[in-house]
């Protein structure tokens, strides 16, 4: 662990190589756009960027340490997406399938034509629910579950996208439980955290806490939307969590589309597997026609919820509005900034985490400068 600038509290190491991104971040902790942060940058499975600095809380009591860590929100989407994946890889899910298959409840109301893939896609029907859901509800998996199998998908499914802020995780994780008999944190840990020796978590133990760093909430007014709107519906039932420093339940439930917890370290190092093509540090977990899978669109069109086009390969991002990393990349972020990209020609992945939320993780100059920084340095 070597100090690179001490009076911004920067920690870690950066391959000379990418010096540019060390700027970027030391420039956003100087500029207070950033209370504490981390960034991470992998090429060929290899940490070539690994810093930290900053401080875990608002009153910057706290230092951001090498293992710190915090809620990615819905970064943590990428890390469902992938045990669906992995699963389907080994043959144990097959994408195009009805959910049905493995879910036979979930066929009531019009559901039965749903694929697996659709619900990659956010192309279900299904981003939130008609009855009314608070917050507490989100910790109470089997109603969550049970709610989502009694109602009708909003739309024909495989027709059109909506962003599944929530649902997606119970979707995809009702799934996963049902082919492995283990829930979605709990595959995860097994069969991805464990072997690539990466500390990230959906369901967070006590032991950890000490290690957890304050969200700071953005001070943006919400947008706004009409009430009647797909996106008011997502996004009013429930609404968005707004303090989940003081909610224990959110550390210790599984809510696998939003409450992952880890570092830019994890996350990069995690997704570093489909970079690679399915094997890291000597590891092989997945084949690479499997990691290939990503790329199969699943929706090219306005996005219902967001209005503006999307097009989603299975749980990643190939374009978001006029948002893309390349023909060979994948993407996705959480709310307030985190990012993840994962750059298959380049076998590079790029992870952003803070700490500060600032509004949507997409056009957000933080993880934007630092992006740029580490493609600049890739360049052929």
């Amino acid at each position: 662990m070597t100090t690179l600038e001490p009076a911004s509290q920067i920690e870690g190491h950066c391959d000379p190589r990418f010096d540019a991104v060390r700027s970027a971040f030391v420039h956003n902790l100087e500029m207070g756009a950033d209370v504490g942060a981390c960034v991470a940058v992998t090429v060929d499975g290899e940490l070539v960027v690994d810093l930290w600095g900053g401080y875990l809380d608002e009153a910057r009591e706290r230092p951001w340490r090498e293992n710190s860590i915090v809620t990615v929100f819905s970064t943590t989407k990428t890390m469902t997406a992938l045990c669906a994946l992995m699963l389907a890889d080994r043959r144990e899910l097959d994408l195009d399938a009805p959910v049905a298959r493995y879910w036979p409840a979930f066929a009531a109301n019009g559901k039965e034509g749903v694929l697996v893939r659709h619900l990659l896609g956010h192309t279900a029907g299904l981003p939130g629910w008609d009855e009314k859901v608070t917050l507490d509800d989100l910790y109470d998996w089997e109603k969550i579950i049970g709610l989502l199998e009694r109602q009708a998908p909003w739309w024909p499914p495989g027709t059109a996208s909506a962003y599944h802020a929530f649902t997606q995780g119970y979707l995809v994780g009702e799934v996963v439980r049902r082919i492995t008999g283990q829930t979605l944190g709990a595959f995860f840990a097994r069969e991805l955290a464990a072997p690539l020796e990466t500390d990230f978590h959906i369901g967070l133990e006590p032991r950890d806490d000490h290690r957890v760093g304050q969200i700071i909430p953005s001070t943006e007014p919400p947008p706004q939307a009409d009430p009647d709107s797909v996106f008011a519906r997502i996004a009013n039932n429930p609404p968005a969590p707004t303090d989940v420093n003081k909610d224990l339940r959110w550390r210790r439930s599984e809510i696998p589309a939003g409450n992952g917890y880890g570092n830019a370290r994890s996350v990069a190092r995690t997704q570093a597997l489909l970079a690679c093509g399915g094997e890291v540090s000597g590891k092989r977990l997945m084949s690479r026609e499997g990691c290939e899978a990503v790329f199969r669109q699943q929706c090219d069109g306005i996005d219902l919820s967001w209005n503006f086009p999307m097009r989603w390969g299975l749980g990643y991002a190939l374009q978001l509005d006029k948002l893309t990393f390349g023909p060979r990349a994948v993407f996705w972020g959480g709310a307030g900034g985190s990012l993840i990209v994962v750059d298959f020609e380049r076998r590079m992945t790029i992870a952003f985490v803070m700490n500060r939320m600032a509004g949507a993780p997409f056009g957000d100059p933080r993880n934007t400068a630092i992006a740029a920084a580490a493609y600049a340095a890739t360049a052929p």
